[in-house]
């Protein structure tokens, strides 16, 4: 006879297989499912806003217009640094045109080159290059402070002092000036290169033969006590070791020869030396006997060992010291 179904206990159902982890896990609840895709959500949405605060933030930098940011009518002077600041000159060192003695002829012809520039027409880059002391730097601030005298704030010529460390950063400072309104003097004082200093192909391109060439607004004055910008022994070196010695020599000593202007500064006599000295005595309003002024100005000249306009105005200050004078303009 067949076996008779086994009864299962009272007040229960037939007895079930224990329950596998995979039907577990999917009868688990779903708020932690949702937690965790809700997180991973929200971080990609955060990465992709940074990262679209990142790209505008670059688009924004490049957009600007280089020029724009600068005001230049806040001054009439500035200085260049290399992280593309200009800082602003409030009151230039210089001297009044009239009291640089011994320079008559080189101060009317930067004066009628630097007139000609302020007033939009043809103009020279110029090299001021010769004797110590003798108002190379001098004369370039006095020509910029007397072009402006009785011009109206908007033709103003602007004169920026780059230094001789930062001429890599040259190409930099053009690109800055170039759709400015104003007209602009790039001033470099005491210009030259030594050993194996190759920073001036960066000034070479400006002055002439970059593809841009130097801006129509921008004109470039610069001082040394080199007539061709490097050291004697440097030529020398560069002669000997050459397989052409010509051309190994013409690469630097082709920079001078763009600057279309030569202004030749040399030694003044005694006779020029004096007159500066009583041009500034006479200026700030020094009393002194004249013969007794130039008896200490030639002493004077005689322990420096030279005379200079920088020598005389150093007696000036020494005297105006020594007699309680202060050096204001009368």
């Amino acid at each position: 006879m067949p076996k008779k179904p086994s009864k299962s206990p009272a007040g229960k159902g037939p007895r079930t297989p224990a329950t596998k982890p995979a039907q577990v896990a999917a009868k688990r609840p779903k708020a932690v499912s949702k937690a965790v895709s809700k997180a991973t959500q929200d971080l990609s949405q955060e990465r992709i806003v940074l990262a679209l605060e990142t790209i505008a933030a670059h688009l924004a930098a490049q957009g600007k217009p280089a020029v724009e940011r600068e005001s230049f009518e806040r001054a009439d002077a500035y200085v260049w640094h290399p992280d593309g600041r200009l800082a602003a000159v409030p009151r230039v060192s210089r001297v009044e045109l009239f009291l640089l003695k011994g320079v008559d002829r080189m101060r009317d012809i930067l004066m009628e080159n630097t007139e000609r520039f302020a007033n939009g027409l043809p103009a020279n880059n110029a090299l001021l290059w010769g004797a110590r002391g003798m108002g190379k730097s001098s004369l370039v601030k006095a020509a910029h402070a007397s072009i402006n005298a009785d011009r109206k704030p908007a033709d103003k010529l602007k004169l920026i002092e780059i230094h001789r460390e930062d001429i890599e950063t040259l190409p930099m400072l053009m690109e800055k000036l170039r759709d400015a309104s104003f007209h602009f003097i790039v001033f470099i004082d005491d210009l030259s290169f030594d050993g194996n200093d190759a920073s001036y192909k960066s000034l070479k391109a400006v002055l002439e033969g970059g593809i841009e060439g130097r801006p129509e607004n921008v004109i470039l004055y610069a001082t040394s006590n080199r007539r061709h910008l490097l050291a004697r022994d440097m030529i020398e070196n560069e002669r000997s070791t050459a397989i052409n010695p010509g051309e190994a020599v013409e690469e630097k000593v082709s920079l001078s020869d763009r600057f279309g202007l030569w202004l030749g500064f040399h030694r003044c006599s005694q006779d020029e030396y004096l007159a500066m000295v009583r041009g500034y005595c006479s200026h700030f309003g020094i009393k002194v006997d004249d013969e007794a002024l130039e008896r200490e100005a030639l002493e004077w000249s005689t322990t420096r060992g030279s005379r200079s306009g920088r020598v005389a105005w150093q007696f000036v200050q020494e005297l105006a010291g020594r007699l309680g004078v202060k050096l204001t303009a009368k």
